[in-house]
């Protein structure tokens, strides 16, 4: 009697599979991968390196997606309206994941509960450029022409609220002087402004800058990061150059829609970490100036916390406002 009771539920139980498939092993299909910035600049060069290695190792394509303008914002929502899947993903950086917060008078996101941190990917330091027609060759130079010549010294960057505009109002604050500023939707616009002379300064990722100063295309003056670059051995940073204390470093890495499910953000970041370790990708990074630099989804946010609290108190201190 118990046998033929059970006998209908263990041939259930074995044909289920053959009925209900069970869903493939994330990922079985092309991820986008959104760039909130023009192709181009510094952050696009960086995730296509990125890309091309996981695509690599996942065996999917990963196809990159530029959705520039809104200080980042246009990119991230449309992360935001993704379905959390892990076949929609973003580049989040200082800007859409800390400066915003304090620049923007409304930010249409949460990032704690509209996103999903993954990884931190990488730092990067920015080159201070000048026109090679305007006349100076060091930091202390530039702030005396600047003091000289209040308001007369344009410095481009490649956004509001970047570490290229936030970087020069806190220049501008510790040495008391008066430049303007003038955002563009890219780099390669505003560099190219530069080189001709419709711009003076810029202090701009060194994926961008480098090639142009070591092409004489512009000037370097100083670098910002805390110590000189192996890159530009050479070019002294900001803070010995008269600036004691000056830093700016950027950081970005992969972020996704909220709710993303644990084990595909798990997968994620293992991918990541075993991608920033290659030799070849290393290379590549260190070739567009930037340090490959991988954390846990719960590191990723604590540094989303903390230089959203930092860069809150520059904005504070410089009067740094959105143009």
């Amino acid at each position: 009697m118990l046998r033929r009771l059970l006998l209908p539920v263990l041939v259930l139980a074995a044909t289920a599979g053959l009925a209900w498939p069970a869903h493939a092993a994330y990922p079985d299909k092309t991820i986008r991968l959104i760039v909130p910035s023009a192709p181009g600049g510094a952050p696009d060069a960086l995730m296509r390196a990125l890309a091309q290695q996981l695509t690599l190792q996942m065996n999917v394509p990963i196809v990159i997606d530029n959705k520039p303008g809104g200080s980042y914002v246009i990119g991230t929502m449309d992360l935001v309206k993704s379905a959390p899947d892990g076949y929609t993903l973003a580049y989040g950086n200082v800007v859409s994941l800390a400066t915003n917060k304090s620049l923007l008078t409304t930010v249409p996101y949460d990032v704690e509960k509209d996103l999903t941190l993954v990884s931190n990917v990488l730092r990067l330091s920015n080159l201070m450029v000048v026109n090679n027609n305007l006349p100076v060759k060091t930091v202390p130079e530039l702030i005396a022409y600047a003091k000289k010549n209040p308001g007369k010294v344009a410095f481009a960057s490649d956004g509001n609220g970047t570490t290229a505009h936030l970087g020069v109002e806190l220049f501008k604050a510790m040495t008391g002087t008066h430049m303007l500023h003038v955002p563009y939707r890219a780099a390669t616009s505003a560099v190219t402004d530069l080189i001709g002379g419709g711009i003076q300064m810029m202090m701009i990722n060194t994926p961008v800058s480098g090639p142009l100063a070591q092409a004489g295309k512009v000037r370097a003056l100083a670098i910002s990061s805390p110590q000189r670059s192996p890159t530009y051995p050479d070019v002294p940073t900001i803070a010995e150059s008269g600036v004691p204390g000056f830093e700016v470093t950027a950081w970005g890495g992969i972020v996704g829609p909220a709710n993303m499910p644990k084990d595909v953000v798990a997968k994620l970041n293992a991918e990541i970490r075993t991608a920033l370790a290659s030799p070849a990708l290393r290379e590549r990074f260190r070739a567009l100036g930037a340090d490959t630099s991988p954390s846990t989804p719960e590191e990723f946010l604590e540094l989303s916390r903390q230089e959203t609290i930092k860069w809150a108190k520059v904005v504070k201190f410089s009067g740094a406002k959105i143009d």
